[in-house]
């Protein structure tokens, strides 16, 4: 479901201007041309690789999913997307048009805003500080993909996904009477396909972990007791 915003490139031009001087990256996008509210269910495509990188995406609230497709048919995550995650901007790396790299699925019911490559550009052509805003949220990205890569790296099931539940607890994660609760709703087989798993093996290495008193599941929301202790235990 899209939002559509009908102000005219001048307004547009006038409302970024102000934004800027306000500013935080989510009123800069909302305010250029073409820009739109986007509501995504879990579970559906945002965009695939080789699909056009026409628009560029700011999650408001959230998981996304980024992952990389190869000719084997493997599919790997590279990021987990939280709140304010700037992604869906290859276009505006390498400066002409370019097809999408990556398959970017909402992990969670998402909302997001989003707005034509070629607004962005323009905005950051007339105002260096755009392009700065647009380099500190690209860093945060970079460390995501990093996290998950170092996550993905543990052979030991058991480690990679307990290291999935503290980039999660780091992430999404909220205090609770008794630990640290992952704000989202997570299946296991969600679970499964981000760290390359099944749905088999987490249900049962989540099972162990809940027997020794690590966490607790209620209505898919996952609550760590004590994520340093979590941490120490299978490090």
């Amino acid at each position: 479901m899209s939002f559509p915003q009908t102000a005219s490139s001048s307004q547009a031009s006038g409302k970024v201007t102000d934004a800027i001087t306000g500013g935080t990256l989510t009123t800069i996008i909302r305010c250029l041309a073409g820009s739109s509210l986007d509501l995504v269910e879990r579970g559906k495509t945002i965009f695939l690789p080789g699909d056009p990188a026409e628009r560029v995406y700011l999650l408001r609230c959230g998981a996304v999913r980024l992952s990389r497709v190869y000719e084997s048919g493997e599919e790997i995550t590279v990021a987990l997307l939280r709140e304010n995650s700037l992604f869906g901007v290859l276009s505006l790396l390498t400066g002409h048009h370019s097809d999408r790299f990556y398959h970017a699925v909402a992990f969670t019911r998402v909302e997001m805003i989003s707005a034509p490559a070629a607004s962005v550009r323009q905005a950051i052509e007339a105002d260096a500080r755009v392009g700065l805003m647009m380099l500190q949220g690209l860093s945060c990205r970079v460390l995501q993909t990093e996290t998950m890569i170092e996550t993905l790296t543990h052979r030991d099931m058991s480690s990679r996904l307990v290291s999935f539940l503290l980039v999660l607890c780091r992430d999404f994660g909220i205090p609770a009477d008794q630990g640290i609760t992952i704000d989202l709703r997570l299946s296991h087989q969600a679970i499964a396909e981000a760290i390359g798993s099944t749905r088999v093996t987490i249900t049962r290495l989540l099972g162990d972990l809940r027997s020794e008193g690590m966490l607790r599941i209620d209505r898919k929301k996952i609550t760590i007791f004590d994520p340093v202790a979590l941490s120490r235990r299978f490090s």
